[in-house]
């Protein structure tokens, strides 16, 4: 098993920056591929992005392509989401995943095992 703790939301003007970091404990790591996902109020979680165990392989949801970027840190066992340019769209909590299947295209969240508790971000226009 993983342990996975969210931590970096808070409250951002529109066109903001944010960077968020889940820390991850238990198994090591680098055997998991890791993802972000997101949660607004009344809407289904949805995908973000993931990474795989390396980190040489990413994917990303077209509504966040070029704006966030994800990163991960195998040594120090941290996983990252560079937020930029953020948009009202974006507000939500935001959940930081993990899998032992190295696949990382499953966008739903049903092939997620472990999650953390979320992070909120806040978006004021």
């Amino acid at each position: 098993q993983v342990q996975l703790v969210e931590s970096g939301g808070g409250l951002v003007q529109a066109g903001g920056s944010l960077t968020l970091s889940c820390a991850a404990s238990g198994r090591m790591f680098a055997n998991f591929a890791v993802a972000w996902f997101r949660q607004a109020p009344g809407k289904e979680r949805e995908f973000v992005s993931s990474i795989n165990w390396s980190g040489a392989d990413t994917t990303y949801a077209n509504s966040v392509k070029g704006r966030f970027t994800i990163s991960r840190h195998n040594g120090k066992e941290i996983l990252y989401l560079q937020m930029k340019d953020l948009k009202p769209e974006d507000a939500a909590v935001y959940y930081c995943a993990a899998r032992e299947d190295p696949g990382i295209r499953d966008i739903d969240p049903n092939w997620w095992p472990y999650w953390g508790q979320g992070t909120q971000v806040t978006i004021s226009s």
